[in-house]
């Protein structure tokens, strides 16, 4: 297949990498011009992946126009923000993927909704799951989950496409729950970041977590996803890498506000987005509209929005109403 990868960040860099070594046709295009030329010359992306090098078979240009025609499949590697001017620039695609993990602030959709509104004859999905961009770039075995609405001979021609030995695809028909725990574990992430940062220790990370799971499944159910979605790949296995990891920006962001850096100071001028900061505010506002019960997340919105401490944000987690353990039945 001939891949149009659009964003050339970590992720979209790695991505191509892999569809490279899996014998695809590939082509990275870069946002600036002037990025795709310091690609090209010196085949590596020092700016968002350093040490690893770019093969001759990864194609580079910023000129979308020219390669466009040719894809049989584009990905858009760009954050949610800037995702509705993106699908602006691929129309006449026949197949695009998200790679996207956030909501658009103000209308609170989804990636593919986004994608399906500007994009309205085009087979639109999302590829997401708990892969580290550097570990997809080296090849370290990983895993994950294709969301398409329809899961068709064509969803199923571009899993065997994807798929190789040091990455296994999945898909799945529930595309909203595979695009919203791609996007609260974000948020879980910046939580659990602040208890790394106030040096709270093993118990009080797995509690949080543990809650959060709950927290998850039970927000991406009232928004209409199916709840066994979020204990996959998704749900759960991408809350643990990101929340874990030494590696994500969000749980990084976090342990810094935790540790008492100001958020305005921590977002100005940085080269890489912490999607779970605009997501949070996307969430917040949409659990308010649909009246839903997501203490974590709110909490986590005080600290970002609202100037709260940390410390305080989890004295009022820990001193709520007392009440029995539950979780969501899986079906």
């Amino acid at each position: 297949m001939n891949f149009v990868v659009v964003g050339a960040g970590a992720w979209g860099t790695a991505f191509a990498l892999h569809l490279a070594r899996a014998g695809h046709a590939v082509s990275l295009v870069p946002r600036r011009d002037g990025h795709a030329q310091a690609l090209v010359a010196s085949r590596e992306n020092a700016d968002y992946l350093p040490g690893i090098a770019l093969p001759a078979s990864v194609g580079v240009t910023a000129n979308l126009a020219a390669v466009l025609p040719c894809a049989d499949v584009v990905l858009l590697a760009c954050p949610a923000q800037a995702l509705r001017e993106t699908c602006a620039r691929v129309r006449g695609a026949r197949c695009v993927v998200s790679l996207t993990k956030g909501l658009e602030v103000g209308t609170h959709f989804r990636p593919t909704e986004v994608m399906a509104q500007l994009l309205p004859s085009a087979l639109v999905g999302a590829l997401t799951g708990p892969t580290n961009a550097r570990g997809v770039a080296r090849g370290d075995p990983s895993a994950m989950v294709l969301g398409a609405a329809n899961t068709s001979g064509q969803v199923e021609a571009l899993q065997a496409a994807i798929s190789g030995p040091t990455l296994r695809l999945y898909t799945s028909d529930d595309l909203p729950g595979v695009e919203y725990g791609g996007c609260l574990k974000n948020i879980y992430a910046i939580a659990a970041g602040c208890c790394d940062g106030l040096k709270l220790g093993d118990n009080t990370k797995a509690a949080l977590l543990t809650r959060a799971l709950t927290e998850l499944v039970r927000v991406g159910v009232a928004l209409g996803a199916r709840p066994e979605t979020f204990y996959g790949l998704s749900g759960f296995g991408d809350l643990v890498a990101t929340c874990y990891g030494g590696w994500s920006r969000n749980r990084e962001f976090g342990q810094l506000v935790g540790e008492g850096r100001g958020v305005a100071e921590l977002l100005a001028g940085r080269r890489t987005v912490v999607e779970g900061y605009q997501t949070t505010e996307s969430f917040a506002g949409l659990c308010a509209e649909r009246g839903i019960d997501a203490p974590i997340l709110r909490e986590t919105h005080a600290i970002l929005f609202q100037g709260k401490k940390p410390a305080a944000a989890l004295a009022a987690l820990m001193t709520r109403e007392l009440k029995r353990e539950s979780a969501p039945t899986v079906k």
